[in-house]
């Protein structure tokens, strides 16, 4: 019923408050479909996954820009925050809350998606029995890996792809010099 993104999206959200990885999983699910016909919804929640890792990490300025857009999307979407279970009212009144806690420099806290609707639930639920997570956990801030990810991680696969591109882009304009 659910896009299986998003419940991944909601697991890790939910769980490991790996934010990075929901930004991952979700844009990538969200450039599957062509240009014209993307959803505003799907950016709308990757920027909110986007906002709490800014926030985690201290960075307020892009934590508030993040959160500003996502708040504004959603308010524009109210009829697909339904449509993606969620409680419209109280998803909205959450995200105007943790813009205030990031406008005042207040240090981050986990928060939930107020899910409304139970099937929705129960799958991530599942999906969380079968991964051996535990919903509702709280941000583990002494994890490095985890609150700096876009440091931390291995990088290699996509300098390597970048500098493949770059030598592509070279033999192709080589090719064009001698026309």
């Amino acid at each position: 019923m659910y896009d299986r993104a998003y419940i991944n999206y909601l697991t890790h959200f939910h769980c490991e408050r790996d934010y990075f990885e929901c930004h991952e999983v979700l844009e990538e699910h969200w450039k599957q479909d062509p240009p014209k016909d993307r959803k505003k919804y799907w950016v709308g929640l990757i920027q909110i996954a986007v906002a709490l890792y800014h926030h985690r990490r201290g960075n307020f300025n892009g934590a508030l820009k993040m959160i500003s857009n996502s708040i504004t999307i959603f308010e524009n979407e109210q009829t697909q925050i339904e449509k993606l279970g969620l409680h419209t009212e109280e998803f909205i009144k959450l995200l105007k809350n943790r813009k205030d806690e990031i406008l005042k420099h207040q240090p981050y806290t986990s928060i939930d998606l107020p899910i409304k609707d139970n099937r929705l639930k129960n799958e991530c639920l599942r999906h969380c029995s079968n991964t051996k997570v535990t919903w509702g956990s709280q941000s583990d801030l002494s994890n490095e890996e985890l609150v700096h990810k876009h440091m931390k991680r291995n990088r290699t696969d996509v300098i390597n792809e970048r500098l493949i591109q770059l030598e592509n882009r070279k033999i192709k304009r080589g090719f064009n010099n001698k026309k």
